[in-house]
């Protein structure tokens, strides 16, 4: 990282500004047909609906002492116990039908998980921001290849880098979180508020990897720019218009920006080794981690209604759901000598990086990891099938990604066929 005096001026971004917050094993066709029988009606937002048709809260579903949700149940248990996690929540559903809902282990000592508790959502809001930009697009307020000098002017090659280029990370900008220093003063000051500017004059404070549109690399900066656009093109605070585009019409009800780290009650507590010693990190600040206005905590069953409302492409066009799968990254993400294979990662037509999210093969994935926390929502189409899961750590967990594998384990389970690779 440059020191700060070699820095170009910061951005003029459009920031979201805070607000005072309260603290408040049979073949898979067959195995999936059995699972609808199982399944309960659910909302939007996933909660199961009593007789009279009100949303219940997100709870535990009852097990069976056999079947798929019995099977799902044990493959739970074995990785947390496997994994050393202190919690494992996960919702299995089939077409908005529960399969399975369940919470495993403690949320801090004591206090049992429950599928009602908030967690952070990380890079899974960044799913919502695509899916808003091409919103835009269906209604002709932009086109994807609009370059973004319009609403951004200040950014350096502001007019050779475009919407799409924002949305797909193929716009060059490094990633400010690996350079050097940056990971450092994170964990020195977990509590520290991080700016856009800030972030985004790291990022173009250094020399671009490649040219605009030339390759593919994932920036977290991409997407700090991605929200600031679009609060321009609508004049719309970031948070607001998520919910207005992406969360409200999809159901969402437990999903939510924060302008502090605050997690609304009841919170799913986190705990991590990052800084050599095992310790809780519940409230550590997340204002790094994308746009400001998209920095989010959700619950299990808003997770799993993501995964299929975004992965199926519910709230676009079908030309725009090809985009948001597709929006030409394929074959992108070769190493350059500025682009090492660590950063430039190779997107093949089976396994690429999407529009905000990513196809893993048959499968439409995303998958947060940071401060103890992982998570995954991960949505095959062919079959309707979505699962959610999210972990906290226990003391010698180490830095794996838990809720990816323990969806991998799924996956393999459920619908054997379709298996969900890794990506990077």
């Amino acid at each position: 990282m440059k020191p700060a005096e070699s820095r170009p001026r910061s951005l003029s971004l459009p920031l979201s500004r805070p607000r005072s917050l309260s603290r408040s094993c049979l073949a898979a066709v067959t195995v999936l047909t059995a699972l609808l029988a199982l399944g309960t009606p659910v909302t939007a937002a996933g909660g199961s609906v009593d007789a009279s048709g009100h949303r219940r809260h997100c709870d535990s579903s009852p097990l069976p002492d056999r079947g798929p949700a019995r099977d799902i149940l044990r493959i739970a248990e074995r990785a947390k116990a496997d994994m050393d996690l202190k919690s494992v929540i996960l919702r299995v559903t089939i077409d908005g039908r529960e399969v399975v809902t369940t919470a495993l282990g403690e949320s801090m000592t004591g206090v049992p998980a429950t599928p009602a508790m908030h967690f952070r959502n990380g890079n899974i809001a960044i799913s919502y921001m695509g899916t808003a930009l091409l919103r835009l697009v269906d209604q002709g307020k932009v086109d994807l290849d609009d370059p973004v000098a319009r609403w951004l002017p200040d950014l350096p090659q502001a007019e050779e880098i475009t919407l799409r280029m924002l949305a797909a990370s193929t716009t060059g900008l490094v990633d400010y979180v690996p350079t050097p220093g940056f990971g450092q003063a994170v964990t020195a000051n977990p509590f520290r508020q991080w700016t856009a500017r800030e972030l985004v004059a790291i990022s173009t404070g250094m020399e671009r990897w490649y040219e605009p549109g030339t390759n593919w690399s994932y920036s977290h900066a991409n997407f700090v720019l991605l929200g600031a656009a679009l609060e321009k093109i609508t004049g719309t605070r970031l948070d607001v218009l998520l919910q207005r585009l992406v969360m409200g019409p999809l159901g969402l009800r437990e999903t939510r920006n924060s302008f502090t780290p605050e997690i609304p009650e009841p919170a799913l507590h986190a705990f991590t080794a990052d800084r050599g010693t095992y310790e809780e990190s519940t409230f550590w600040n997340p204002s790094w981690t994308t746009a400001p206005g998209a920095v989010q905590t959700t619950d299990i069953c808003d997770l799993a209604s993501s995964a299929g409302g975004i992965g199926s492409g519910r709230l676009l066009s079908r030309a725009s759901h090809r985009e948001l799968l597709n929006p030409g990254t394929v074959g992108r993400g070769h190493p350059t000598s500025k682009c090492p294979a660590t950063v430039c990662i190779a997107n093949t037509e089976a396994t690429h990086y999407g529009m905000g999210l990513l196809v893993l093969g048959d499968w439409v994935a995303q998958h947060p990891l940071f401060f103890g926390y992982s998570a995954s929502q991960a949505y095959l189409p062919s079959k309707r099938l979505a699962i959610a899961v999210s972990t906290t750590n226990g003391p010698s967990a180490g830095d794996g990604h838990y809720a990816h594998l323990i969806a991998q384990r799924i996956a393999a389970s459920l619908a054997p066929n379709h298996p969900i690779p890794d990506f990077g």
